[in-house]
């Protein structure tokens, strides 16, 4: 699997990390958006079987994450997050020329993900969900906005909720491109998005595939369910998979969930 690395210039000059795994007559292109906290490395499992299958992958650090420019994991306004992944869109748009574009967005990143849908409907062929963050149904950082001094940071303690695999949640832990923090800035901030998505439901009008794991335990499935009832898409499935954790992609049954995102994909090509 060849990777080129290089970093792009976000829409207010902040450099974000960013990746290519292309393939030779690829029928589709697809940008993955990680969650709160980790990485684009995470996603090596999945962009393999993405290539495999013909597939472009982009893919790019937030701010604020691993080799990403900005202040560690630190937003003070939700749009950032969202304009990031405009950016990263359209700058794959321009590499992928008519190879129809997904995203796939993982739990903060699959906020960043429906909301970039929500404000910037149409860009792609459709959007892929993995226990997006879509609603606040698990309180894991207490009730928002939490009244701190900007600046305030909470250490990760999301790590043992990742997954159902040890081995998974062990990398976790000892992967030096996890971040080790959390800005209350970026709670508060999220706190605002989730509550801005609500609001503007009905302007989120593409393809949608919305996944979960049942027995998450960082964002509730409840989340996914609220989403998948309020907007307007007309091409929508929602699928809730019986005792997997936060990180369908990574529990031990990833490749039935992976073959569905890409069969789900295929369709629409």
């Amino acid at each position: 699997m060849s990777m080129i690395e290089t970093t792009i210039a976000s829409f207010d000059g902040t450099k974000l990390y960013f990746s290519k795994n292309v393939v030779s007559d690829a029928k589709a292109a697809v940008v993955v958006v990680h969650g709160l906290c980790e990485h684009a490395g995470r996603y090596d499992y999945l962009t393999e079987k993405l290539n495999r299958r013909g597939f472009n992958v982009y893919r790019f650090d937030h701010r604020g994450h691993a080799r990403s420019e900005g202040p560690r994991t630190f937003y003070n306004d939700f749009h950032q997050m969202i304009d990031d992944v405009n950016g990263i869109v359209e700058a794959a748009l321009q590499e992928s020329g008519d190879t129809p574009l997904f995203v796939i967005g993982h739990s903060m990143g699959g906020f960043a993900s429906s909301s970039f849908g929500t404000k910037y409907p149409g860009k792609v062929k459709g959007i892929v969900l993995s226990g997006a963050l879509t609603r606040y149904h698990t309180k894991v950082a207490g009730e928002l906005p939490l009244s701190l001094p900007s600046g305030t940071y909470f250490p990760n303690e999301l790590g043992s909720g990742v997954c159902s695999d040890p081995e998974v949640v062990s990398a976790y832990a000892n992967d030096p491109l996890v971040e080790k923090q959390i800005s209350v800035d970026l709670f508060n901030s999220l706190g605002d998005g989730v509550e801005w998505l609500k609001q503007h439901a009905k302007k989120f009008v593409d393809p949608v595939l919305v996944l979960h794991g049942a027995n998450d335990g960082l964002v509730s499935e409840q989340d996914s369910r609220d989403f998948y009832g309020d907007i307007a898409s007309t091409d929508k499935t929602l699928k809730i998979y019986a005792h997997l954790m936060h990180e369908i992609f990574n529990e031990p049954s990833r490749d039935e969930v992976i073959e569905e995102a890409i069969s789900w994909i295929e369709q629409r090509i």
